[in-house]
C-alpha cells in the first residue's frame, strides 16, 4: 500500500475548524487507499506566544529549555488532530518527534536529523491507523528534546517521506503553490505547475517562504516528490521534482532578500590562507555567508566582499575584526541598507544572454548594481534597499515570468519516482543531514578578464556585457566587487579562444570609462564544488580555502550559490587544486 505524508502548517491548524478540515483531507487520502502520515505544526501564532513568554522570564533562556518549551506547541496540535480524526470515525495515533523515532544531534534550537527509526510508524500504519507526527522536533542521544529551527516541520515531513519511501510529500499551507516571485510584492506573479529541486533550493535560500531549504535538501537527496498545495482549496498546486517546468525557459523565478548586509574586508594579503582565516572566524560563529566575492588582487592585496542576513551583521563584524588583526589586513567596511535581487533557472546553464538582459533592465530603471555574483543557474545582485522592490518587479517583467512557459513537458509518474528511490533512501538514513558533495569539477578551458576601477554607476555592467554579447562571446563567471570611491572592479571569464577578441572590447570599454587598462590571464582553472547542504553547513567555504592554502594555492576569484561554490585559481595549479578538494571532501562525496 502506498504511503503519503501530509504536512499542515500553523495557519492550516490555527483553530478547531481548520483542524477538522485537515483531518477530513487526510481521511480522504486514506479512503483512496493510501497509508497516511500527518505532520503538523503548532497552532497559528502559538510558537510566537511561547517565545514571548520565555522573554518575559529571562533575557537569555537556556537553549535546552527553549526546546522543551517550544516543542509543546506541536504536541498540542497532534493530540487535537488525533481527537478530530477519532470524532470523524477513524483511528489515529499522535506521536512526538521522539516517539516517531527522529534522532538528532545536540545542537539545541537548530538540531540536525541523524536518523529516523521507522518500525513504530510502520506498525501503526499497518494496523490501519493514521499517524499524527509532531513536526519541528526530535530527541538527541541523551533523550533531550531538540527542535530543528526555522522550517522544521517542513524538514520533518520530507525526512519522514524519505525514511518511509513515501510516494509523495504533500505540503499544505496558506498559499496554493510556488510562484515566480512573491505575489504580495508583484501581483503579476504566476503559480508554477512544477519546479526543480535546484531551482527551489536557490529560491528557498533567497527568501521564498513557501519551503525551507533544509526540506528541499532532503527531497533532492532522497528523490522525494514534494507537492505544495493550499489547505483551503483544491487547486493543483506546484510539484517540486527533479525536472523543471520547461527546459526552454531560461528563468524560473525571481526573489528578493530585503534585509541583507554586506561586508568588505579591504587590503587582504594576496597569499594562500588569507581568505581561509576570514571564513574560519565567521564559520566559528555559525554565520551563513551568501554572496561571496573576491576579485583579482591589485598590488599584492585583494578585497573580499560577502553578504549576510542583517541580523547576523554584529557577530559577523566581531569575527572580521579578529581576522583583520590576525592577517594585518587594512580595514573593513559594511552596509546594512542593501537588498539582494536574484533570478534563478536551470535554463541559464545552456542559454546565453541572461546576465545582459537583467543588467540592461536594471540600468534602464536607473538602478545601480553594487555587487554581482553568478553561478550556473543563478544571478544575484546587491542594490540599495530603497530600490529593491522596483528591481524585483523589473527583472520579473524583463524575463516575462507572468507568462506561461512554452513546451510544457509531461510530469513524470510520482509513484514510480518514489519507488525507484526507496532502497537508496532506506540505505542512507544514518547521517540524513550530512553534507553531500555531488561533484568536484575542473574547467581549464577559460580565461579571465578584469576591468579595474570602472565607474560604479547604473548601466556600467549592462554596457560591458551588451558589447560582449553583441560579438557572440559567451561569458561564464561574473564577479563585481563592492565599489570604493565611486569605482568598482569587474572580472569575468570567457572561453580561451575568445580572449583576444574580448580584450579588444575591454580595452575600448576602459578607454570610454577613462579608467585603467584591462588585465587578463589566459590560463585559469575554475573549480566547482556542488552538492546538498552547502549553505546549511557553514564550514564548506572555510574548508575549501583552508585546504587550498595548505597546498600553497592562492584563490583569485570566488562566487557562490545555494548548491555550488566556484573558485578560480592560476591555471598551472588546476589539477593539483582538484586533487586537494577531492581529498578534503572525500568522506562527503556521494
Amino acid at each position: 500500500m502506498s504511503i503519503i505524508v501530509q504536512k499542515f502548517g500553523g495557519t492550516s491548524v490555527a483553530d478547531s475548524q481548520k483542524i477538522l478540515s485537515a483531518a477530513r483531507r487526510a481521511i480522504r487520502a486514506k479512503n483512496d487507499g493510501h497509508q497516511v502520515v500527518m505532520v503538523v505544526s503548532a497552532m497559528g501564532q502559538n510558537t510566537d506566544l511561547l517565545v514571548a513568554l520565555a522573554s518575559q522570564i529571562s533575557d537569555h533562556p537556556p537553549a535546552r529549555e527553549m526546546d522543551m518549551l517550544l516543542s509543546t506547541g506541536e504536541q498540542v496540535t497532534v493530540a487535537l488532530m488525533a481527537m478530530a480524526i477519532d470524532s470523524l470515525g477513524h483511528e489515529a495515533v499522535s506521536m512526538t518527534g521522539g516517539q516517531v523515532g527522529i534522532r538528532t544531534d545536540s545542537t539545541h534550537t537548530k538540531a540536525r536529523i541523524h536518523s529516523i527509526a521507522t518500525e513504530r510508524l510502520h506498525a501503526a500504519l499497518d494496523s490501519g491507523k493514521l499517524v499524527i507526527a509532531a513536526g519541528f522536533q526530535g530527541v538527541d542521544e541523551s533523550s533531550n528534546i531538540t527542535t530543528l529551527g526555522r522550517g522544521g516541520s517542513d524538514t520533518t515531513a520530507v525526512a519522514l517521506a524519505a525514511a518511509l519511501g513515501a510516494d509523495a510529500c504533500e505540503i499544505y499551507t496558506d498559499v496554493d503553490g510556488v510562484y515566480t516571485t512573491d505575489p504580495r510584492l508583484v501581483p503579476e506573479a504566476r503559480r508554477a505547475s512544477r519546479i526543480s529541486y535546484d531551482e527551489m533550493l536557490e529560491l528557498a535560500s533567497l527568501g521564498a517562504g513557501v519551503m525551507h531549504n533544509r526540506a528541499i535538501e532532503f527531497a533532492k537527496r532522497f528523490g522525494v516528490p514534494v507537492h505544495v498545495r493550499s489547505s483551503f482549496s483544491d487547486q493543483p498546486g506546484t510539484l517540486i521534482t527533479s525536472q523543471p517546468e520547461s527546459k526552454v525557459w531560461t528563468v524560473a523565478g525571481a526573489a528578493l532578500v530585503k534585509d541583507e548586509a554586506w561586508v568588505t574586508v579591504q587590503g587582504v594579503p594576496d597569499r594562500p590562507g588569507a581568505a581561509s582565516t576570514i571564513f574560519s572566524k565567521i564559520a566559528g560563529r555559525r554565520v551563513a555567508m551568501d554572496m561571496i566575492v573576491q576579485n583579482v588582487a591589485d598590488e599584492g592585496h585583494a578585497d573580499i566582499s560577502f553578504s549576510v542576513v542583517r541580523e547576523d551583521l554584529a557577530k559577523t563584524l566581531k569575527a572580521v575584526e579578529e581576522a583583520c588583526k590576525e592577517l594585518g589586513a587594512g580595514t573593513y567596511t559594511c552596509d546594512d541598507s542593501v537588498s539582494k535581487v536574484s533570478v534563478v533557472g536551470l535554463g541559464m546553464a545552456t542559454q546565453t544572454g541572461v546576465a545582459e538582459k537583467m543588467f540592461r533592465g536594471l540600468a534602464e530603471k536607473g538602478i545601480n548594481i553594487l555587487m554581482i555574483t553568478t553561478s550556473e543557474i543563478k544571478i544575484s545582485v546587491l542594490v540599495a534597499r530603497d530600490y529593491a522592490l522596483e528591481a524585483l518587479r523589473t527583472v520579473h517583467g524583463v524575463f516575462e515570468l507572468s507568462s506561461e512557459p512554452p513546451a510544457m513537458e509531461p510530469i513524470a509518474d510520482l509513484g514510480a519516482l518514489a519507488s525507484a528511490e526507496r532502497d537508496r533512501a532506506l540505505a542512507r538514513l544514518e547521517g540524513m543531514e550530512d553534507l553531500i558533495i555531488d561533484e568536484i569539477a575542473l574547467d581549464v578551458s577559460q580565461a579571465r578578464i578584469t576591468l579595474p576601477k570602472v565607474p560604479d554607476t547604473p548601466g556600467m555592467a549592462a554596457q560591458v556585457f551588451d558589447e560582449v554579447a553583441e560579438n557572440g562571446i559567451v561569458v561564464d563567471m561574473i564577479v563585481q566587487s563592492i565599489g570604493r570611491g565611486g569605482q568598482a572592479n569587474l572580472s569575468f571569464t570567457v572561453a580561451k579562444e575568445d580572449l583576444a577578441r574580448t580584450m579588444d572590447i575591454a580595452r575600448s570599454l576602459a578607454e570610454g570609462f577613462q579608467g585603467e587598462p584591462p588585465t587578463s590571464s589566459p590560463e585559469v582553472a575554475k573549480l566547482a564544488v556542488s552538492g546538498i547542504g552547502m549553505r546549511s553547513h557553514t564550514s564548506v567555504a572555510q574548508r575549501m580555502f583552508q585546504s587550498l592554502a595548505a597546498a600553497g594555492i592562492n584563490v583569485d576569484m570566488i562566487s557562490t550559490s545555494e548548491v555550488r561554490m566556484n573558485v578560480v585559481v592560476d591555471g598551472r595549479h588546476g589539477h593539483k587544486a582538484l586533487e586537494v578538494l577531492q581529498g578534503e571532501f572525500r568522506e562527503a562525496m556521494a
